[in-house]
């Protein structure tokens, strides 16, 4: 059936007897592309059916369909004629694993960090009202995961003083964001999950009072008062918003029915649908941790993940465990993300010093920075993409008040395939400017657990440690120390060019000084170890140089190259500096390797590079003093 599905108006002409079929070869689809590829299973088996009724219901493009967060998209891939597009999921050159603009004109937005889908749609649909496009419906799809962010709740207050505004709002209920959905929110919406004697109780109000108008509007106060009583969904009407639910999300007619009166309301509607992650696959649904959210790829028979070896996660999460045996100050704090940043370890050995805040970072800086206040060393990871919404908490709320708050940078640099929104190259950037802030970069596990350690033991101010994805870098030794810097190689011939290697990078300037030296080129290669404040001993180091390299994994402007160039210039140093870096673009999805030699951050593109520029300057030198 799936091959006859070219667009929404494929799945509108089915008849409902063929749904059930469409929904089983769409999960196995699913199951399929991410057991070869990996991928976003468990969210995108649970909103199968919600995704059918969606686009049998609203007529995309014309009425935007928003998802938030864009992970739970596939199904909504599938519909709009892109089934064939999964044989290359997450691959380069093929289809994306978040919406994507460049794939479909019925993806609107690029979005993938959570809380962003109700901003959009308040805005689509004021814009719908201002054209006077009347016909136009906008669709937010939001797990009740995202509701924890508190742009969510900006939005909803906006969009209920509108009364008259074309939104729907559909809370994908699925208890779970990454794991299971933590905060006060999410326990309100469990105790509508269990209890349909509220939608029974209207059903009879309506059986049986709804032709008498002015009894059934008597007893308004009566009913609204047993609403409260039964199920606790006032928190959505008291805003102004029309409710529809709890719906069985799972039950496509059912969310058809309840998408039609949501549509025809003309106003702010929320449509409540209880859905169960991973749904229809037995592995991901019977899966304790996160109900395969997303998987690496897996054996379709039995769910077993592939062996992916020791990984950078991982040695941050030991190293956290030991220090919390040595220091009962040390708390962690997660945004929803406990296993996928490796502290869940530290949730095992110490329960009582863990806070999963939910999908919120801006408020998990500042509740860190109360905590570092109350006595405590607070280590905050995250994601570095998601650090950048909370820049303005740790500048004002943690490094202002100079406390010691430990973030910890996941997934910094290139992060390959999730694509631009996932890619981690702007902290190294936006965080130069944050006074009192120490940045250490590891090149391989064993420095991860060394800057680790200094990093908790900074009392005047914040740190970030950041570290890539995937496997964890084999140790590189240091054959001598620059001030703190770690120096890794010193050539036997007069020194040309200085290589500053920002922590994974290390290893690219040692492969590039190697073929640098069968160029005749002599290169000095360096670790600063911590590139927040550079070690001064770099400026006298540079001073003997002809040349200084910089390179790093992060975005070139304003990064550690610039750094390095400033600090040079202060120091009167007169020698180029050159910067290697992740230009200032938004990069295709492809794997972490394929990426970097793309953009030239492997050591033979490093080595040409550095060779030309040595050959003009040795060239222009030559002109200078020729008579």
């Amino acid at each position: 059936m799936l091959g006859s599905i070219a667009g929404p108006q494929d799945v509108k002409r089915l008849a409902a007897e063929e749904l059930p079929r469409l929904a089983g070869e769409i999960r196995d689809l699913l199951v399929d592309s991410c057991a070869r590829f990996g991928g976003h299973l468990g969210p995108n088996l649970g909103v199968v059916e919600l995704t059918i009724a969606l686009h049998r219901v609203f007529d995309s493009p014309r009425d935007p369909i928003i998802w938030d967060t864009g992970h739970q998209s596939y199904v909504h891939k599938v519909l709009t004629g892109r089934a064939g597009g999964f044989a290359a999921l997450k691959q380069e050159g093929g289809l994306s694993g978040y919406p994507s603009q460049a794939e479909s004109e019925h993806d609107f937005v690029e979005n993938s960090h959570a809380s962003t889908a109700l901003s959009y749609a308040d805005g689509l649909a004021k814009a719908f009202k201002l054209r006077g496009e009347r016909d136009r419906t906008a669709v937010a799809v939001i797990g009740d995961g995202a509701l924890t962010g508190g742009m969510a709740w900006e939005a909803l207050n906006n969009i209920a003083a509108v009364k008259d505004l074309p939104v729907v709002i559909v809370v994908n209920d699925n208890g779970r964001s990454y794991s299971p959905t933590i905060g006060g929110l999410a326990s309100h919406l469990s105790s509508l999950r269990v209890n349909r004697r509220y939608e029974d109780f209207l059903g009879y109000v309506k059986d049986k009072i709804g032709n008498v108008p002015v009894l059934y509007d008597a007893l308004h106060g009566v009913k609204k008062g047993v609403k409260d009583v039964l199920a606790p969904q006032a928190m959505f009407e008291d805003l102004g918003l029309k409710y529809v639910g709890p719906i069985d999300g799972h039950d496509e007619q059912a969310m058809e029915a309840a998408l039609r009166k949501a549509r025809g309301f003309r106003g702010p509607v929320i449509v409540h649908a209880l859905t169960q992650k991973g749904r229809g696959y037995s592995p991901a649904e019977n899966h304790d941790e996160d109900q395969f959210h997303s998987p690496g790829a897996f054996d379709r028979a039995t769910g077993a993940e592939k062996p992916k070896g020791r990984i950078w996660t991982n040695a941050f999460s030991e190293e956290l465990v030991r220090l919390g045996k040595e220091r009962e100050d040390l708390v962690a704090i997660t945004a929803a993300m406990l296993h996928p940043t490796g502290l869940n370890a530290f949730a095992e050995h110490f329960p009582e010093r863990i806070y999963d805040v939910g999908i919120a970072e801006q408020h998990a800086l500042t509740s860190a920075a109360g905590l570092a206040l109350g006595g405590l060393h607070p280590v905050v990871a995250v994601y570095a993409t998601f650090l950048n919404r909370a820049f303005d908490q740790l500048l004002m709320d943690v490094a202002l008040h100079r406390l010691p708050v430990t973030v910890v940078l996941d997934r910094a640099g290139v992060t390959g395939d999730d694509g631009a929104s996932h890619n981690g190259m702007w902290d190294l950037s936006i965080l130069q400017v944050v006074p009192g802030l120490r940045i250490a970069v590891p090149r391989d596990g064993d420095r991860l657990a060394e800057l680790l350690r200094e990093a908790v033991e900074v009392t005047d101010g914040p740190t970030v440690l950041r570290f890539p994805k995937g496997p964890v870098a084999e140790p590189v030794e240091a054959v001598g120390k620059l001030g703190e810097m770690d120096v890794l190689l010193t050539p036997a011939a007069e020194p040309d060019v200085l290589l500053v290697g920002v922590g994974p990078m290390a290893q690219v300037c040692l492969d590039a000084a190697r073929l640098l030296d069968a160029q005749g080129i002599a290169a000095t290669v360096v670790d600063p170890r911590w590139v927040k404040p550079l070690d001064e001993a770099l400026a006298p180091a540079a001073a003997v140089h002809k040349l200084v390299a910089v390179v790093e994994d992060n975005g070139r402007v304003g990064g550690v190259g610039d750094a390095v160039a400033r600090l040079l210039r202060d120091a009167d140093v007169d020698v180029p500096v050159r910067t290697f870096g992740v230009p200032q673009e938004f990069l295709d999805h492809a794997k972490r390797a394929a990426i970097l030699g793309r953009v030239g951050l492997t050591g033979q593109d490093l080595a040409r590079r550095i060779t030309e520029a040595v050959a003009r300057r040795t060239s222009s030198a030559a002109e200078a003093v020729r008579p």
